[in-house]
């Protein structure tokens, strides 16, 4: 039995409508959740596969960090589908050079974190001090680098170069236009 912790205000978002969310990461997953809603304690006890379960407590975590349920479950479709958490707290001295980071990683109108996704093909979410990915090892690879890189102080330019070289890397041999 593992434990994660989610934020009160995403416990909704985690049950879903009539306990929908909660059924279906269950039967997926194959596994029971115990959600205390009280302090938004879930544990999750592994009742079949035991390779599902251990990739629930990540769809429980990507939830609880401001992925869609939707999203969080890709996790379990394709076993090259990973979810990792940087904690932008780290990076920050105060409040407000933390509201400056998360900014920039933002962007201006979302554009930063829309062209990590755009770029990368992975998930991207900013949600509190911490930004997650959900993708393939390649992808969360990029979108880490170019994360490391914005929070580094490089200038917005220099991430977006990095981003579509990393883009064309990724789609090299997978160019789906034919030459005829």
């Amino acid at each position: 039995m593992q434990h994660v912790k989610v934020p009160q205000d995403r416990i909704g978002v985690l049950i879903g409508e009539g306990g929908s969310t909660l059924r279906e990461i269950e039967s997926r997953a194959e596994v029971r959740l115990d959600v205390d809603s009280e302090n938004g304690s879930v544990a999750i006890d592994s009742v079949g596969d035991p390779v599902l379960g251990m990739v629930a407590p990540d769809v429980v975590r990507a939830v609880g960090r401001g992925f869609a349920p939707e999203d969080a479950m890709a996790l379990l479709d394709d076993d090259m589908m990973m979810f990792e958490l940087i904690d932008i707290d780290r990076h920050t001295r105060n409040k407000n050079d933390m509201r400056r980071q998360k900014g920039r990683l933002i962007g201006e109108n979302g554009r930063t974190r829309e062209l990590m996704e755009e770029l990368t093909g992975a998930e991207v979410v900013i949600y509190g001090s911490t930004l997650g990915i959900i993708g393939k090892p390649e992808e969360v690879e990029a979108v880490r680098r170019a994360v490391e890189m914005i929070l580094d102080g490089a200038p917005h330019g220099a991430v977006y170069s990095f981003l579509e070289r990393k883009h064309n890397e990724l789609t090299q041999g997978f160019n789906v236009r034919q030459n005829d």
